[in-house]
């Protein structure tokens, strides 16, 4: 007798052990790994300005993250922090790369190529912008002080085995470069990554603050891009606000 009524409720559709969840806007988040120590860096650079400028009114992401290993040979990058050199060996992991190298560039977590390449950046792009996601990010409000920027986000979709990454990102700056591989050149860098947290992922309604660095100056431009990652680091949604 269960199992007819099972079997009913099957064909009326009352029964199912899947979850469905709706699919959303596809994205392509590009996360360069470069350095001002680099000097293969400054074309890559200057493509992932071009390309966010490109699409500035489509889903498109751009992130430079300046790695610390670059470092040794004499000049620092301001930019640099460790914590970014740690992300792109999480990459490698998953990725099975015996190596990391700049200029690197990873798209949704779920591919890398050479980061000066322009003909596999725009090809990429395009490819990914064809992919459904599975969560949505709502920026409901930022607002800036002296010290901090504080976000009210809103995740739509399946949440299971995600963390959500908000991420404050440096417009962009330019910098005299006096050592190293670049010395004596002038170096613009764009979409900065200056501050990151990763906190749980949930349906609710999120709050949280980020720290502005002091070398960021009152004047300079700021943006906040939420990521959701899935835990083998693909990203499953991302959104971003204007520039403030």
């Amino acid at each position: 007798m269960k199992t007819l009524i099972l079997g009913f409720l099957i064909t009326l559709g009352f029964y199912t052990t899947d979850k469905t969840y709706t699919e959303y806007d596809p994205i392509a988040v590009l996360e360069l790994f470069t350095s001002q120590g680099c000097s293969s860096c400054p074309s890559a650079d200057n493509l992932l300005d071009r390309i966010n400028k490109d699409y500035d009114d489509k889903n498109v992401f751009a992130l430079s993250y300046h790695v610390s290993y670059w470092n040794y040979i004499g000049w620092k990058d301001p930019f640099s922090d460790p914590k970014h050199t740690n992300k792109q060996n999480a990459y490698a992991r998953k990725f099975r790369s015996r190596s990391i190298y700049t200029p690197q560039l990873v798209i949704n977590g779920k591919e890398h190529f050479v980061g000066s390449n322009e003909t596999a950046m725009y090809s990429k792009v395009k490819e990914h912008l064809k992919i459904k996601t599975s969560n949505q990010i709502e920026i409901i409000k930022t607002s800036r002080n002296s010290n901090n920027v504080n976000i009210s986000f809103k995740i739509n979709g399946n949440t299971d085995a995600r963390q959500t990454q908000v991420i404050l990102v440096l417009k962009g700056r330019q910098t005299q470069v006096k050592r190293g591989e670049n010395r004596n050149r002038t170096l613009k860098n764009s979409n900065i990554v200056v501050s990151e947290k990763f906190v749980p992922t949930s349906n609710q309604l999120a709050e949280i603050s980020l720290d502005i660095p002091t070398y960021v100056g009152n004047e300079e431009k700021l943006q906040v891009i939420v990521l959701t990652k899935h835990d083998d680091l693909s990203i499953t949604g991302a959104s971003k606000s204007t520039y403030f």
